[in-house]
């Protein structure tokens, strides 16, 4: 047996097994004034040699705290903190014998006429009026880790093996350092990047508008906003970090950040290279920017396996192999008083690879027909993606807030396809082949700007919001193709050149001004006009063997579609903000004109409609007690129909399919409606998020296809009556920590289910689709020594058909995963993620099942400075890419190219050098 898994069987046997008789600590906390209990107040115990924090809990609605800890010879101090109290402490507690303390009275904190500000600790957490507030210096992570590693010591925090950070099960979806963005307000790259020690408080809040934050407003989201704080000694001085590695089957991965930070000033840039099918700027102490494992990019996309960041795309990610480059700047300064500006620029480059076999069995009333297709790609992508963003506080009352923002790519690609279709008796229905080489440009300016002002009557305000976007897209296309039929049809064969446009234009003002009625009520009146324009050109030219020259204009396969969109909502609604319950609803008719043109074979048709519908939306919260509160929300509108769905022209652009619009489709009315429930207990380090919610759309707008004996397809669109999603979920999560043991675990199910309707040949079929997701997750670790986390996931889906070739479809997928990190013997790291996935849904012939290894050796020297790294990526050579998809219409299976075993040998090299204390100096005092 390994030595190292006999280390980590004997640490893991010896925590358990290892136990001692433990003691109660117990108290009540009040107001000495009133009498009244406090609740949320932090105890905490600190040793008395070194000030470190030994453990901590929160009183409850009643006052009351206890702690069970294991009995100990070392003297600590008893430590109560609150808002706008001061402190209280009782020094050299024994923790050899029981005690209560008895009722302890806080005194209210009043600041002497000079208004001096005591310097006090800061308790591991503390709970403000709207604001969950860590101390990070409280929770210990490993030398080297960051911020992301800090997050899932924190009480109530988890993040998903996809990457999704939640608080108390609320979705984080805007991470901020020092209040502002950090490349991009996802925050992927400062909870990736940053390291843990230069955080001195995580703060979490609901995410607001800027007309929420500016007027004072409640948030209407669901969501969670992180701002990370950085500590005073560490925010003037330069640090970052430099990662170099060589591998085997000439992998290779190298990528660099360094931080200068001045006070407001904040300069960040990133670069990156490597062909490991990643974006190459993360910092895990581990993995470096090896992924597969507890590593992430910043979004995968599970359909076409891209990845990326903000809006731009790195090609696939187990689809093929990428190469990826990267250079990025992040800017933040106020250069004068009241101006607050940051930005970032990014270019990008990537290049990928990839070859592709599917089996498609085309699943039809009068029988099945199976494709089968080859396909070899690649691609050559650079994009450029700048944002900035200017607040002007013009006084105290109004503000200004400009955010405009750039993007512009480029791409070449090169396909070549082949592709057999035959009936159930093997006969040859059709055959094609295409050799395609395509370059595609876009580009996209944007621009979100408000002004808010607050008037002298409390709670009168006024929001003039505007947003603008224009995007260009020019895409060329030289097609080689062969389409060849078994029977009498005509060939199709194409040597072309095509050349499409796209112009869309959108603008939206707002208005918005609310009077109050009462102090917790207040009137809203809110008009709304939003404006689009979209113009498509299509235009194709036949080789002309005369000429030698694409000079032949094909007008068949070219055309030109437009559409004007004009939307005006006025509204009246009401705004509740009464002690611990916030809410709004707004309600009116919306009028929308809408205007389609199409010019095709010297004939131009025209759609001109008008509606009048209703729209409403509205949430409400309540806070029950500070770690009980519900949300519900309702959302009642509209969605147009695209221009090609509703003008009846023929489009002959695909030799296997043509596609006409349909005037009499209507548009989409959708309801949605979700409602949550919140209980988190931080006195049990124990909580629990309950969700519920579905979409339910009337005429829905689907494909209606017809095909012919040689599976060539005609395609039109048709509303059906209705369609939904439905959804419900729980999560749970608790932690314990005693001493440097830490003990996490939780477990989560979700519910959904789907109802839709289709056609099929042009025959209508109805679905029934529900899924089962349970997880459980743990996590057991020693401060500095070790960490231990599995995990497990189970997916079951159903579905059932109606009218349908097929009846029902099942499958299941299992999902296991063992973490392991050790930071013995010191200056040693060793890192292990092991994976195990069984996917019923691969077609039979195909391996079901696949173990993802990967590992890692890391030694640190010359004072930590240097890391040296060998690492092995699916150690036992089993990753791999088959899948499969069922759809209403088809079973889809498919394989691509998948990256496979390598060995990595890297170095990393970590500077730091702050203007403030040295690393290791200092305590947990800081101004409060």
């Amino acid at each position: 047996m390994p030595k190292s898994l006999c280390l980590f069987l004997a640490l893991f046997i010896t925590s358990i097994t290892f136990a001692q008789s433990t003691i109660t600590l117990k108290g009540k906390v009040i107001d000495e004034t009133t009498k009244l209990p406090i609740e949320s107040a932090t105890v905490y115990l600190t040793a008395v040699k070194d000030s470190s924090v030994v453990d901590y809990t929160i009183t409850n609605k009643t006052g009351n705290f206890n702690f069970k800890i294991k009995k100990s010879d070392k003297p600590v101090l008893l430590k109560i903190s609150y808002i706008s109290y001061q402190d209280f402490k009782e020094d050299k507690v024994d923790l050899n014998t029981d005690k209560d303390f008895g009722t302890i009275a806080l005194k209210e904190a009043v600041n002497a006429l000079n208004e001096v500000v005591v310097k006090s600790e800061i308790p591991p957490i503390r709970i403000k009026k709207d604001t969950l507030e860590f101390n990070a210096a409280s929770f210990k992570v490993g030398a080297d880790a960051n911020v992301e590693a800090l997050l899932k010591q924190l009480p109530g925090v988890e993040i998903t093996p996809e990457g999704k950070i939640t608080v108390n099960g609320k979705e984080v979806n805007n991470i901020l350092v020092n209040g502002k963005p950090f490349f991009g307000k996802d925050g992927k790259i400062a909870t990736q990047n940053l390291p843990a020690e230069i955080i001195d408080k995580v703060q979490v809040v609901d995410t607001k508008t800027k007309s929420e934050e500016i007027s004072g407003e409640a948030s209407s989201s669901q969501e969670k906003t992180i701002n990370l704080t950085i500590q005073e000694d560490k925010n003037k001085g330069l640090f970052g970090k430099v990662v170099a590695g060589q591998g085997s089957d000439k992998r290779y991965e190298s990528s660099l950040l360094l931080n200068y930070f001045k006070g407001e000033r904040k300069i960040s840039v990133l670069a990156s290279s490597n062909n490991i099918n990643s974006i190459g700027f993360s910092m895990d102490e581990i993995f470096d920017n090896m992924g597969g494992g507890r590593n992430r990019s910043v979004y995968y996309n599970g359909d076409d396996g891209s990845f990326g960041i903000n809006s731009m795309s790195f090609g696939g990610n187990n689809r093929g192999i990428t190469k990826s480059n990267l250079v990025g700047i992040n800017y933040q300064d106020q250069l004068f008083k009241k101006l607050d500006q940051s930005g970032s620029y990014y270019f990008t480059n990537s290049e990928s690879k990839n070859n592709n076999r599917t089996s498609r069995t085309n699943l039809l009333p009068e029988g099945n027909t199976l494709t089968n297709s080859s396909l070899l790609t690649e691609s050559d992508t650079n994009g450029h993606n700048a944002t900035l963003d200017f607040e002007i506080k013009l006084d105290s009352t109004a503000t200004i807030v400009i955010s405009p923002s750039f993007q512009k790519g480029f791409s070449k690609n090169k396909s070549v396809r082949s592709q057999l279709t035959t009936n159930e008796a093997q006969e040859e229905l059709n055959r094609s082949s295409n050799d395609d080489y395509s370059e595609n440009g876009y580009s996209t300016f944007g621009t979100n700007a408000s002004f808010s002002k607050k008037f002298n009557k409390k709670n009168r305000g006024m929001v003039v919001n505007f947003e603008t976007e224009i995007k260009r897209r020019d895409n060329f296309l030289d097609t080689n193709s062969a389409t060849l039929f078994a029977d009498a049809t005509p060939d199709d064969i194409r040597q072309q050149n095509k050349f499409d446009k796209e112009k869309n234009d959108f603008v939206k003002t707002e208005f918005r001004f609310g009077e109050p009625l009462t102090d917790s009520l207040r009137l809203s009146f809110t008009s709304e006009v939003t404006f689009r324009k979209i113009k498509n050109t299509a235009n194709t030219f036949d080789f002309d063997s005369g000429t030698n020259a694409y000079s032949d204009f094909n007008d068949e396969q070219s055309n030109q579609t437009s559409s004007k969109v004009t939307t005006f909502f006025p509204s009246t609604g009401l705004i509740l903000a009464k002690g611990k319950t916030n809410g709004r609803i707004n309600f009116g008719p919306e009028f929308i004109t809408f205007d389609a043109q199409s010019d095709y074979l010297g004939a131009t048709t025209k759609r001109n409609k008008n509606y009048v519908l209703p729209r409403v939306k509205g949430y409400i919260s309540h806070q029950i007690t500070k770690s009980k509160s519900i949300y519900s929300f309702y959302d009642f509108g509209v969605q147009l129909p695209e221009a090609y769905q509703v003008l009846e022209f023929q489009n002959f652009s695909n030799p296997l399919n043509t596609i006409t619009g349909n005037d009499d489709l209507k548009p989409t009315q959708t309801h949605s409606l979700y409602f949550s429930f919140n209980d988190y207990d931080y006195a049990a380090r124990s909580g629990y998020y309950l969700y519920s919610g579905f979409n339910l759309s009337n005429n829905a707008v689907v494909s209606f296809t017809e095909f012919d004996d040689n599976f060539k397809s005609e395609t039109t669109y048709k509303n059906v009556d209705l369609t939904y999603t439905s959804y419900l979920g729980i999560s749970w999560s608790k932690s314990n920590k005693k001493e440097k043991r830490m003990f996490r675990y939780g477990a989560s199910i979700d519910f959904n289910h789907d109802y839709n309707q289709g056609f099929t040949n042009a025959v209508q079929f109805e679905s029934k689709a529900l899924s089962v997701n349970p997880r459980i997750n743990a996590s057991w670790s020693i401060d500095e020594l070790i960490t231990i986390s599995p995990s497990y996931r189970y997916t079951f889906k159903n579905t059932d058909f109606k009218n349908y070739l097929l009846t029902n479809a099942q499958n299941f997928i299992h999902n296991g995963k063992l973490e392991i990190t050790s930071y013995v013997p010191k200056k040693v790291v060793i890192g292990s993620d092991f994976g195990y996935t069984y996917n019923s849904n691969i077609a039979d012939g195909f391996k079901k099942d696949f173990y993802l290894w990967n590992v890692s050796l890391g030694y640190n020297f010359f004072k930590d400075q240097f890391l040296a790294k060998v690492k092995v990526y699916d150690l036992l050579d089993q990753n791999q890419n088959s899948t499969r998809t069922i759809t209403p219409t088809a079973i889809v299976d498919a394989e691509n190219t998948v990256l496979k075993r390598y060995v990595m040998f890297s170095l990393t090299y970590k500077l730091e050098k702050f203007g403030g204390k040295k690393k290791g100096e200092g305590g947990i005092m800081i101004m409060d």
